[in-house]
């Protein structure tokens, strides 16, 4: 299969090429309406219905007719001179509020994209008066906009509003200040805007240098960028619409990730095929280029395949979670990969065919003999002092994951630090009103056998609300309009993205609703503060099974690929150090140093899963690289130092290309923790695990790391290396790396040693 997908492309290149592209500009205009149909931002639409705050939210909708898909904003009017308001001024904000709620507001259009591909979000939104302070310093209006916050068209009709409404208060005397989720999100958005642009444009510059100071080629180095560009659009495009088939609904922060997750990995691929085709043509200067390529593709192909369908394997295991935000992201990377895949498998090859000996032009690369750099020495240092180096990078991991002590999860928005004016207006009105006013935890109560209610029927379950410490005021109950179901809002006095807002709502108040909910009803406690409390809940649950299935699932591959029981031991315990050292360091930094409420409760299993498949795919590549210099004859430290120096360059250059990527999430607001650690992590994986703590132990153990095979016994081939009776499994991954020039061996016919 994989030989006859690289075949054909490299026959047919400009075929692929135009199938590819045409595919890939269609769906570049398709996706980012197709995402905003799939995305949405409530968590706890996430959460099984079994749960308390899940039960709540369904009785809001079905009961109090609340839209799923309305976004609440906030508004605080006050009079500009700072003085209190009086009944003529509260007359004034109700009249311009209901001159604002008749209104249409028109969605603002880009000139940079067909009109017919872009939904319209223009909307006539629903404001109303709210309360006003107790020392009449404002007053506050709520504003319903329907969309999702994420989408585009969504921030641009709220800024049109909030503009809009400023003028008008402005003119009539009032200043104006706007928060909420949509507020906070347009906020963050604009003031992040600049840095995603120049954080982007950093990555993909080191990018191109990195290529351009390894290849020595403009093709080269422009060509992975171009290709993966092109294969993520068709993969953004395959994942929404596998979304929209299925149903399924993916969080808000998924599109980013994917994004990053496919620059870095599809870079990765090519790397290894741009490297092996470089040695190819070096050491075979007569051969076709498009032979060269079908030949080389092929054997890379294996390789790439093994370490896309690890990663696929590592996020099935998400399957088996009850948190829906995490089991909508398996299948979402699952898809995306599979996709990077196909294109590693075609448009890669097509591309290495239709350019030829001209992708490393003008360079000089193809007529230069290498020389021992670094990575020789780096291969010598760790063959003559294994124990310490073992010893040091053992330490350092240990030292990193010192930092889990005292770890704790953030269930709450991400906070960067950075004052927003939504922010600022939420600050404002916790100093005169519960800091839950703008966010209640609301309790909703249902009869059971589905009759009427009175509000006095819940008086004492309200009044046992209010003596809960930590609640500052409950609002009058609220019946629906066939009096079968009542809301009661409690107002805490912490905010509600906190810690404690989270414990007063699993604890004290569903205490209190347990104990005093009248016979024969039922009642459930909903809320942002509620629903994150479940959602601690939920994901603790999630943690205990994902983590050993995925573990258990990624030591089976590796008993299949290497056919050893000690190395795949080896290997899990090293990525397990490094998963360790890696959640460390981010607690450290964020949560000890930089005094945040914890770590983002997604953050462990998302860097598992990905610092443990990526991890364990350097490793594999090392590995199996070490293995096949055992199968020469002579020490086996000797072929510990050719596998470190052949392989490093690679490994390096594809680890960093990999961590550039991750670290672009850093330009999103919310996603600084999981941008440091997952770079942090790739980079411990490729330059600590593979290329020191792997090779070291490797170099202390020798052939007795693959027990029970020996790999010096399996090759018979001679010189030339072709015989294999008995050799390891997935051969391929060593031809993604030349073989060396060092002693008389050359693998599968060497192609010549290596360059970086």
């Amino acid at each position: 299969m994989i030989r006859a997908l690289t075949r054909y492309s490299t026959r047919h290149p400009w075929k692929i090429i135009t199938i590819w592209l045409v595919v890939g500009i269609a769906l570049s205009a398709l996706t980012p309406t197709l995402i905003s149909r799939v995305t949405q931002p409530q968590t706890g639409d996430f959460l099984p219905r079994s749960y308390d705050s899940a039960a709540a939210q369904q009785i809001a909708q079905e009961r109090f007719g609340v839209d799923p898909d309305a976004t609440t904003v906030t508004v605080l009017v006050a009079r500009s001179d700072g003085r209190a308001l009086d009944a003529a001024d509260r007359k004034r904000i109700a009249a311009e509020a209901a001159k604002l709620s008749h209104r249409r507001v028109i969605m603002p259009r880009e000139d940079d994209g067909p009109r017919f591909l872009i939904p319209d979000r223009s909307q006539t939104p629903k404001v109303a008066p709210a309360v006003t302070a107790p020392d009449r310093s404002f007053g506050l209006l709520t504003v319903q906009l329907l969309g999702n916050p994420t989408d585009k068209g969504v921030q641009g009709v709220y800024r049109a509003f909030r503009d809009a409404a400023r003028t008008q208060f402005s003119e009539a005397g009032m200043r104006t200040g706007f928060t909420g989720g949509l507020a906070e999100t347009v906020d963050t958005t604009d003031a992040h805007e600049i840095a995603a642009k120049v954080g982007g444009a950093i990555v993909m510059g080191l990018i191109i240098l990195l290529n351009v100071l390894v290849f020595r080629s403009a093709l080269a180095s422009l060509l992975p960028i171009l290709a993966v560009a092109v294969i993520g659009f068709v993969a953004a495009g395959a994942v929404s619409g596998a979304a929209l088939l299925t149903g399924n609904k993916l969080d808000a922060s998924t599109p980013a990730l994917l994004n990053v997750v496919l620059l870095g990995i599809g870079i990765d691929y090519l790397l290894f095929l741009l490297f092996r085709f470089r040695e190819h043509l070096r050491s075979r200067p007569e051969q076709p280029a498009r032979e060269a390529a079908a030949q080389v593709s092929a054997r890379v192909g294996t390789a790439i395949t093994s370490a896309a369908l690890t990663i696929v394997a590592a996020f099935a295991t998400l399957g088996l979670a009850t948190f829906g935000q995490f089991r909508s992201l398996g299948p979402a990377i699952a898809v995306a990969v599979l996709v990077m895949l196909l294109g590693s498998l075609t448009l890669m090859p097509a591309l290495l065919a239709a350019a030829g000996r001209k992708m490393f032009w003008p360079g000089r690369t193809l007529r230069q003999e290498p020389r021992d750099g670094r990575a020789a020495r780096l291969g010598t240092l760790i063959t003559r002092r294994p124990l310490l180096m073992l010893a040091a990078s053992v330490a350092l991991l240990a030292a990193l994951a010192a930092g889990l002590t005292g770890i704790r999860m953030d269930y709450g928005r991400s906070d960067s630090g950075e004052r927003t004016p939504a922010a600022t207006t939420a600050a404002e009105i916790a100093r005169a009103l519960p800091a839950g006013v703008s966010d209640p935890t609301s309790v909703y109560v249902t009869a059971e056998n589905d009759g009427p209610l009175t509000t006095a029927a819940l008086d004492g379950l309200a009044r046992s609300l209010g003596k809960v410490e930590g609640v500052g005021q409950v609002a009058p109950t609220v019946l629906n309009q066939d009096r079968r179901a009542a809301r009661i809002d409690v107002y805490p006095t912490a905010d509600p993205q906190s810690q404690r807002a989270r414990d007063l709502a699993s604890g004290p108040i569903r205490a209190a609703v347990a104990a005093h909910t009248p016979a024969g009803l039922t009642a459930h406690v909903g809320g942002t503060a509620a629903i994150f409390a479940d959602v601690a809940t939920a994901v603790d649950h999630d943690l205990r099974i994902v983590f050993p299935v995925a573990a258990a699932l990624i030591a089976l591959i590796l008993l299949l690929l290497l056919r050893s029981l000690l190395a795949p031991i080896v290997l899990m315990l090293s990525v397990g150090l490094g998963f360790a050292a890696t959640l460390g360091a981010a607690t450290l930094l964020f949560q000890h140093t930089l005094g945040q409420p914890g770590v983002s409760f997604s953050l462990p299993l998302v860097l598992f899963l990905f610092v443990v498949a990526l991890g364990t795919d350097y490793n594999i590549l090392i590995s199996d690289r070490i293995r096949e210099e055992m199968r020469q004859p002579g020490p086996a430290r000797a072929a510990v130092s050719r596998a470190v120096r052949h392989t490093t360059p690679a490994i390096a250059l594809a680890g960093l290309v990999l961590a550039g990527s991750f670290a672009t999430l850093a330009t999103t607001p919310g996603s600084e923790q999981v941008a440091f650690a997952m770079a942090l992590g790739i980079m411990l994986s490729a330059l600590v695990l593979s290329l020191v703590l792997v090779p070291a132990v490797a170099a202390l153990l020798g052939r007795a790391i693959w027990w029970p095979v020996r790999p010096g016994r399996a090759s018979r081939g001679g010189p030339s290396g072709h015989g294999t009776e008995g050799g390891t499994a997935g051969p391929e991954y060593e031809q993604v790396y030349p073989s060396g020039s060092h002693g008389s061996y050359r693998s599968h016919g060497s192609y010549g040693s290596h360059t970086s």
